[in-house]
């Protein structure tokens, strides 16, 4: 079993609970970690054993274009998408971060984390 993690992944997206947020958008950021079977991938040196990483940013890239209120809604929605693309993702932790949230005072980002494990579906 291998892990592949992407990290710092940027959006400019449209979720919020606020009316403005939704309307004029704001800077996301997401890292994503997954458990897939890498032993054939690791012998054959063949993008064709593994899960592309490539692939998973783009279904990642997908979902976040899709506003939403909650980041808990986005980031759910992201592992569900993964693992429904990817049969041989046997878990996926998504941890989405808004950037310099609308909250009156300076911080540099929130984040909600969600795990998800095929297993325990």
């Amino acid at each position: 079993m291998g892990r592949i993690d992407i990290n710092g992944m940027r959006f400019y997206a449209h979720h919020g609970c606020f009316e403005q947020e939704r309307a004029i958008g704001t800077h996301f950021r997401v890292d994503l970690t997954f458990m897939t079977d890498t032993a054939r991938a690791e012998l054959t040196d063949d993008i064709a054993d593994t899960v592309s990483y490539l692939d998973v940013y783009q279904v990642v890239k997908s979902e976040m274009m899709k506003p939403s209120n909650l980041l808990e809604h986005v980031a759910r929605r992201v592992g569900e998408a993964v693992l429904a693309q990817f049969a041989a993702v046997e878990d996926v932790k998504v941890k989405v971060y808004k950037l310099n949230p609308p909250l009156g005072g300076q911080m540099d980002s929130v984040s909600v984390e969600v795990a998800l494990d095929r297993r325990a579906r």
